[in-house]
């Protein structure tokens, strides 16, 4: 009896289960597709229907519908699809970061880039001090204020790359100098804000043992080392042998899991997962290029097109404005002004000493500022840590979908399609092959989860 019980329950739950996927996929269709008519990237759509169906709208109505929709038994099997979801997103993302982006713009591209992370991570943590003392305790736990003001600096200072490329996509300035160049640094800021992740990850995992942290750096050379150098020549060979003899399906079978076991090892080593499935990625061949995105990488951004969705709702079911006092809304205006800050002084500086006009500076530094789904990322590692409270994670997120909205709209008053730089692909060099070109730009480093 007890057995029948235990199963009409486990049915119970997955029917729950499933009409709550089938509910964010059907809002996140829906308010993505508002977005982008709104000349908004998709995300900032499918962010709001995530805080739609959370606490902050649905959960108000009598009869709070949202616990009804995603009742607390099922909340972990969500997160669970969710982060499922993302692992295999973030092996996107690092199979899509190529170095032949950055080479025509490499020296410029760095100094951007590192120039906006210290900028606004240093604006990050001179705000720290300010917000600390409301937010030092989460789930009754004190958390020092080292992790804190670490995680603060690391969530301004992130340029989301994947939101970035389809604003300069529907701006038409792929083909810009700006656009280039942002979308090399960007490149780079992206890989140096999951470097920081992985720091700060491991600066919590310690718990401010330092010789627990030196193992975990320790671990995480040798896991980098082994990837580099052991799994990187071995994935090649079997990608090249399979693709020959067209065992897609397979294929892909074995770089699922890869991606997921290396997020597996990284969890075990002390750094967040994403890390494991972007270094995974990282270590990806991309040749040949146009046979491996329609083979490959195609059928997982169609994955992460279902998957995704679910962690935006996810992350909308933890925003409760509701939450926030009027000392909160006083600290959210001051946590976007110092993201925006950060970003725009740190991007429109460098620019401007390497000759750029301010028209472009400017534009620069709107996109830079574009935070989207890595904010997200960094923002929910931040709460499986125990280092964001639900208002604190409330203003953040709340500061990623103003960020990463207000880019599109200013640049469109700022420039026009008429005044638009040389094409990116005369940049390229005959000598340099390996130069992208603007149809390469489009068609291997954007995907559809924008």
């Amino acid at each position: 009896m007890n057995t029948l019980a235990a199963a009409a329950i486990t049915e119970s739950t997955l029917a729950r289960l499933m009409l709550a996927i089938g509910i964010v996929l059907l809002a996140g269709a829906a308010l993505g597709r508002l977005a982008q008519r709104l000349r908004q990237p998709a995300v900032v759509g499918e962010i709001t229907a995530g805080i739609l169906l959370g606490p902050s709208a649905l959960g108000l109505l009598p009869g709070n519908p949202t616990e009804y929709l995603f009742p607390a038994q099922i909340r972990p099997l969500l997160s669970s699809v969710a982060q499922v979801g993302l692992v295999l997103f973030m092996f996107v993302v690092g199979w899509e970061f190529e170095k032949r982006l950055i080479r025509p713009h490499a020296r410029l591209a760095a100094g951007v880039s590192m120039s906006s992370i210290a900028v606004a991570f240093g604006f990050g943590v001179a705000l720290a001090p300010v917000l600390y003392p409301d937010h030092a305790t989460v789930a009754g736990q004190e958390i020092s204020f080292i992790a804190f003001a670490t995680f603060l600096g690391t969530a301004m200072s992130v340029t989301a790359f994947p939101v970035l490329a389809r604003i300069l996509t529907e701006n038409r300035m792929m083909g810009t100098r700006v656009g280039s160049l942002a979308l090399a640094s960007a490149a780079i800021d992206d890989l140096l804000a999951w470097c920081l992740l992985a720091y700060v990850s491991a600066l919590v995992a310690s718990d401010g043992d330092y010789s627990a942290l030196a193992r975990i750096g320790l671990l995480s050379v040798v896991y980098v080392a082994g990837m580099l150098l052991v799994v990187r020549p071995l994935v090649a060979r079997l990608v090249w042998r399979w693709a020959a003899a067209e065992r897609w399906s397979a294929l892909l079978a074995v770089l699922c899991a890869g991606a997921l076991g290396s997020s597996v090892l990284t969890t075990f080593i002390g750094i967040h997962a994403i890390f494991g499935a972007f270094l995974f990625g990282f270590v990806m061949p991309r040749e040949p290029t146009r046979v491996l995105a329609e083979h490959l990488r195609k059928p997982m951004d169609n994955v992460s097109v279902v998957l995704l969705p679910v962690f935006f709702i996810v992350t909308g079911l933890g925003v409760n404005l509701g939450s926030l006092t009027g000392g909160d809304y006083i600290a959210l205006v001051l946590i976007i002004t110092c993201a925006c800050l950060g970003k725009l002084i740190g991007a429109i500086v460098p620019a401007r000493i390497a000759g750029l006009s301010w028209r472009d500076s400017r534009d620069l530094g709107l996109l830079m500022n574009t935070r989207g789904l890595t904010e997200l990322i960094i923002l929910n590692a931040a709460v499986s840590l125990g280092v964001l409270d639900e208002s604190m994670f409330t203003m953040l997120v709340l500061m990623a979908l103003v960020t990463t909205a207000m880019a599109g709209p200013l640049l469109s008053v700022r420039r026009r399609p008429s005044a638009v730089a040389p094409p990116y692909e005369t940049a390229k060099s005959p000598e340099d092959p390996d130069a992208p070109r603007a149809s390469d730009t489009a068609g291997d480093y954007i995907t559809p989860r924008t």
